[in-house]
């Protein structure tokens, strides 16, 4: 095994960046150390669908090395590598399919990247390579282990390893969300960046589990074209990364625009409630506790509301914070009934067409599919796709659809903006183990994670997520920077303890 030239765990996007500046480094070395620590201890974590052909990214990252020595820089982030969900389409040309995790996309060809790809390759980003995610971003059937797909198979923690045996879906052993590829794949050291897509939590929650700084923006202000979505009213691709300053140039990048004040490191005009996390938690059949770990993740939260309350903060606790089942429209649920709906009708569809040839052309493509291909597309020990089923008989007519979208994103942002007002604060914030992330995307407003610490039970992290109105990205930035300059720094993985997964498929790499 060669020498790394930096510890992939632990350095950060801005200090590879500081290291190319000053010629300590090169981008094709950046790419070989994260190609060397992919190759050492993927097969025990199963993180990647597909990495891009080598050759092809060493090629990319010396002709950047050539354009820096040549004093042209495309951005801050000129020749870093970033890592993308598999829900996210890239050209053919880059080598990588786009599957979603479902065998049905696995032959399919992408016309062309998705503009948020394209925009990063122009700010000089390296595409490293697609990571595993919770097939179809979740939605193939409820029961489905976060991080598994029938392609690329389960996805598993690097604090953590193995998931234990009648696992709850988010119980301690679980790696989180449906972005857990990407997430997993920053804390492993595989690479420094990452982008994810969220509906609620699928972001949030794996960057928790991987002890990772995270943003979903304002939904509807980062271009979806291309990317993999339940819908429109609520998801949004984000970045993931090790570091706050690592986020920004990224969130810029997808934002098309500037927030010169996300750097900031001081409470000037922030203002943070905090939830009572003896309410704000996951429920025994979402996450089973074992003896003291939820009197721990209390304690500790609780610990660092004070420690930021002693730094000068402005913080208010405990704030109170209504029901999700307060998140109703004349009296019936519409958060699923709506995403149900758009699959059927919108996004799938919608994301079906930008393949330039594809075995599936939609919804009913996919479901026959999968039935026609069991062995592969519906295995154990997740043979079933009951979502797929449930939006494929959804018949929901599109008025009754459009009449619950405005009146939940209207109830969700009222509910929120009561308590912004009531209690004199621009950040809501609980623990990311609990279902606050579903006020978020009912209203649009931008969230995030910030790392918290990592449970004595089985060493698995946890964090606290965020909630600001809507634009206000710089708000949150600005607090996590101060949370992050506040309190110690995130906790580390010990890869060493891990052991290969048994039948690790290689990565798909030319």
């Amino acid at each position: 095994m060669s020498t790394l030239l930096f510890d992939p765990l632990t350095t950060t996007t801005v200090e590879l960046q500081q290291r190319l500046l000053s010629g300590k480094l090169n981008s094709v070395q950046i790419i070989e150390t994260y190609l060397t620590q992919i190759d050492a201890h993927n097969p025990a974590l199963n993180a990647f669908i597909s990495l891009a052909p080598r050759d092809a990214l060493r090629s990319i990252a010396a002709a950047l090395d050539a354009e820096r020595a040549a004093g042209s820089l495309r951005g801050p982030f000129h020749g870093i590598p970033i890592v993308l969900k598999d829900s996210i389409m890239t050209a053919s040309e880059l080598g990588m399919p786009t599957t979603a995790g479902s065998f049905a996309l696995v032959q399919a060809k992408c016309k062309k990247n998705a503009p948020l790809v394209e925009k990063l390759i122009d700010a000089g980003l390296i595409i490293l390579g697609k990571a595993n995610l919770t097939e179809f971003c979740g939605l193939k059937t409820s029961a489905m282990m976060p991080g598994w797909s029938a392609y690329g198979g389960q996805t598993l923690s690097p604090y953590v390893g193995q998931i234990e045996d009648n696992e709850t879906i988010l119980g301690h052993s679980s790696p989180g969300g449906s972005s857990t590829g990407p997430a997993v794949a920053i804390a492993a050291g595989f690479a420094p960046l990452s982008i994810g897509t969220e509906t609620t939590g699928s972001i949030m929650v794996p960057a928790s589990r991987n002890a990772l700084y995270a943003i979903k923006p304002t939904v509807g202000d980062v271009d979806m074209k291309g990317v993999f979505s339940l819908s429109e009213l609520y998801d949004s691709a984000g970045p993931m990364a090790k570091s706050t300053d690592d986020l920004v140039p990224v969130i810029e990048i997808l934002l098309g625009r500037k927030l010169p004040s996300a750097g900031q490191k001081d409470w000037q005009g922030l203002s943070v409630g905090f939830a009572d996390p003896r309410v704000w938690n996951l429920g025994g059949s979402m996450c089973r506790q074992h003896e003291g770990t939820a009197e721990e993740m209390i304690e500790t939260y609780e610990l660092v509301v004070s420690d930021l309350k002693e730094a000068g903060g402005a913080i208010h606790y405990p704030v109170a914070v209504p029901d999700v089942s307060e998140l109703t429209v004349g009296g019936k649920e519409a958060f699923m009934k709506i995403a149900f709906w758009d699959c059927k009708n919108r996004t799938i569809d919608n994301f079906l067409k930008e393949y330039e040839e594809s075995p599936v052309r939609s919804l009913a493509d996919i479901v026959k599919f999968n039935e026609e291909h069991k062995d592969d597309a519906l295995p154990h020990p997740f043979p079933d796709q009951s979502d797929l089923h449930k939006c494929l008989d959804n018949a929901d007519e599109e008025e009754e659809i459009e009449f619950l979208k405005k009146g939940l994103r209207a109830k969700a942002k009222q509910l929120l903006d009561s308590i912004f007002d009531t209690e004199g604060v621009n950040i809501i914030a609980a623990p990311t183990d609990s279902a606050l992330l579903i006020h978020g995307a009912a209203a649009g407003y931008p969230t995030a994670n910030v790392p918290l610490e990592i449970l004595s039970y089985n060493g698995r992290a946890y964090g606290i997520c965020l909630i600001a109105k809507a634009g206000e990205e710089e708000t949150l930035l600005r607090f996590m920077n101060v949370y992050e300059n506040t309190l110690p720094p995130r906790p580390v993985p010990d890869l060493g303890k891990l052991s290969p997964i048994a039948g690790h498929k290689k990565i798909v790499s030319k």
